[in-house]
């Protein structure tokens, strides 16, 4: 079974981008082919940091959106997709009036939301809207950035009350760590382990970089073992 990972959010500044590349490094580091479609072009952080396998990617265009179960089914590969800030009318759109959700199931083609929020009631209510729309029409993981925020009442309050949804806690790097990383555009590999590059990370944050890494994946395995 192939996966589509949208990593969506609708609030800006929550942390889409470091999620999507996430994503994408566990691919690499699972030996899952992917492609990754880049659908935020005003930062474009997820081509500059996987710029070998990614392809940008207009919501507004059907003909691009298209792309998002194309490129799944013709070239057998898992799909990550970065979605912008207050795209989620431009999603539905392309998924209602193409049936996408009933296609991907008579494709065998697994769909799941990594629905990204801070700690805002905004960021919450967002999700409350998700949820509502969608509800169990897809699979969702909401993704708990701990990089932005810490009390997350009002998101566990929120979802007590939808127990077919997962949760994931997105740890917080070190700022000045993730900071230099997003500057140099780095992959979280290349950041992990290289050395000789421009840019590169000193000992202890390439350290830090893999312990972080190393939960963060752990979590991405659990989940996808429950969507199983």
């Amino acid at each position: 079974m192939k996966y589509i990972h949208l990593v969506g959010g609708e609030k800006g500044g929550v942390g889409k981008s470091v999620m999507s590349r996430l994503l994408a490094q566990y691919c690499l580091d699972n030996h899952q082919p992917f492609i990754a479609l880049d659908a935020d072009q005003s930062h474009a952080t997820l081509s500059r940091s996987y710029g070998d396998f990614a392809r940008n990617l207009n919501l507004e265009q059907f003909e691009s959106a298209d792309q998002i179960i194309e490129v799944a089914v013709e070239e057998a590969v898992n799909v990550v997709i970065d979605l912008p800030a207050q795209s989620e009318r431009l999603l539905d759109r392309w998924i209602d009036e193409n049936g996408v959700l009933d296609l991907c199931e008579e494709l065998s083609l697994k769909f799941i939301v990594w629905y990204v929020v801070d700690d805002g009631p905004d960021s919450a209510d967002l999700l409350m809207k998700f949820l509502t729309r969608y509800g169990s029409q897809v699979t969702c993981i909401a993704v708990k950035n701990f990089g932005r925020g810490s009390d997350f009442g009002r998101v566990d309050k929120l979802l007590a009350d939808y127990s077919d949804v997962n949760i994931m806690e997105l740890p917080s790097l070190h700022s000045a760590t993730m900071r230099k990383i997003d500057n140099a555009g780095l992959s979280f590999w290349a950041a992990a382990n290289n050395k000789e590059i421009d840019g590169h990370l000193g000992i202890m944050e390439r350290q830090r970089v893999r312990v972080w890494q190393k939960k963060v994946f752990s979590q991405i395995s659990d989940r996808l073992s429950y969507t199983e």
